[in-house]
C-alpha cells in the first residue's frame, strides 16, 4: 500500500515537476552540448529532487527549485571532470600505431564540421558566450526566470544578474550585428 507521503510526492513530480522536463534539457543542452550528457543531467536532477522533496514547499516555484538543482549538478559534474585524468581510448592507440590515424582525424573533422553546422546564427552566437554569461541569457531571455529568481538559482547577487545580463546582451548585440543587417534589419541610430 502506498502511504500518504508517497503519494504526495508522486502528485508533486506529476503535476509541477515533470512539465518542466523540456526547458530542463533544453537548459541543460546549452551547458553541455551533449545529448547524452543533457539526458544525463535531467536524469540526475530529478533523482536528486526526489531524494530532496522534502525540502520542496509545494505551490512554489518548482521550476526554479529544479534548475537550481540542475545547474549544481552541473557544477559539481564540471569540477569532477577538471578534476580527474585524461581518459585514453585504448583501440585508438592501437589504430594510430597500425596507422588508421588519417581515418580518426578524418573522422574527429568531419564530426568538427557538422557539429558547427547544426543551429542558427543566434544559437551559435549564444553558445558562444561564456557560461556565466549563456546561463543568465538563457533563465532569463529564454525561460522566462525574473532576476530575483535567476539570483537564487545561480547563487549570485541580485546586481550580478543585471551586469551579466547587460553584459550579455551586448555581446550577442556585437556577434548579431552583421547577421541582422544581411537578413533586412537596419540599424535606427545610425539612419536619421
Amino acid at each position: 500500500m502506498i502511504s500518504a507521503e508517497h503519494q504526495r510526492n508522486i502528485m508533486v513530480f506529476e503535476k509541477e515537476f515533470f512539465p518542466q522536463i523540456n526547458a530542463l534539457y533544453n537548459f541543460a543542452y546549452h551547458l553541455t552540448f551533449s545529448e547524452e550528457d543533457s539526458n544525463d543531467l535531467v536524469q540526475e536532477t530529478y533523482l536528486k529532487a526526489y531524494k530532496n522533496i522534502d525540502k520542496y514547499e509545494k505551490g512554489t516555484n518548482a521550476k526554479a527549485w529544479l534548475f537550481r538543482i540542475l545547474k549544481n549538478a552541473f557544477i559539481n559534474e564540471y569540477r569532477k571532470k577538471v578534476n580527474r585524468p585524461k581518459k585514453v581510448d585504448f583501440d585508438d592507440i592501437v589504430k594510430y600505431q597500425d596507422g588508421e590515424s588519417e581515418q580518426l582525424l578524418y573522422e574527429d573533422f568531419r564530426q568538427e564540421i557538422y557539429q558547427n553546422l547544426i543551429g542558427d546564427e543566434v544559437t551559435s552566437a549564444v553558445n558562444a558566450l561564456g557560461i556565466e554569461f549563456r546561463t543568465v541569457i538563457l533563465l532569463c531571455d529564454v525561460e522566462g526566470f525574473t532576476y530575483e529568481e535567476i539570483a537564487k538559482i545561480v547563487d549570485i547577487p541580485i546586481g550580478t544578474v543585471r551586469s551579466r545580463l547587460h553584459r550579455a546582451r551586448n555581446m550577442l548585440k556585437k556577434r548579431l550585428y552583421q547577421y541582422a543587417h544581411k537578413i533586412g534589419y537596419k540599424d535606427k541610430r545610425s539612419s536619421g
